[in-house]
């Protein structure tokens, strides 16, 4: 069965490095769009008619999915009060606990971002003329990958990875930046 686990986890944590770089081009997309943007306002005297919408829609997608992608990562905010309580076996039902209750939400949040999103099909973007249902996509894809995660992080509870398969990036310790 830990073998089974381990594959399961390298196929996330694959999704999850696809995901980053996504993240990374999305803000890439978002910084050359609103320095055009700007520059075409002040120096050119006339602005663009689609940048702030597709920036807007960027940063939708960076949040959905970011925010999943911080919590495969251990980088959102925690209290951690409870975690220096109880013992091993404590702390892990606990991470368990955790992971279920996420998964719970984002099963929610996945079914009413599906539902929203397919109320939105017909309507458009004024600037770009795009269905607005993808932005709203944003939702179910984030809630999408946050189950894969809480999954995961189930997983890596129940078989903790020895050494050679820890986490490449672990996340960051106090005092670096």
């Amino acid at each position: 069965m830990r073998g089974v686990a381990r594959i399961v986890l390298k196929g996330i944590d694959g999704v999850n490095w696809l995901v980053g770089w996504l993240l990374a081009s999305l803000l890439l997309v978002m910084t050359v769009l609103i320095t055009w943007q700007v520059f075409a306002r002040y120096v050119m005297g006339n602005s663009l008619t689609f940048s702030e919408e597709v920036a807007r829609f960027c940063l939708v997608w960076m949040t959905m999915l970011g925010a999943a992608y911080a919590y495969r990562r251990g980088s959102l905010i925690a209290v951690e009060l409870l975690q220096g309580m109880g013992g091993p076996g404590f702390r892990r039902s606990l991470r368990i606990s955790i992971a279920l209750a996420s998964a719970l939400f984002a099963w929610v949040l996945l079914n009413e971002g599906l539902n929203i999103t397919e109320r939105v099909v017909n309507q458009t973007a004024p600037s770009t003329r795009v269905s607005m249902a993808w932005p709203y996509a944003a939702m179910p894809a984030g809630a999408g990958l946050v189950l894969l995660n809480a999954l995961a992080n189930v997983i890596e509870s129940i078989w903790p990875p020895d050494d050679s398969s820890a986490p490449k990036n672990p996340p960051l310790k106090e005092g670096r930046a």
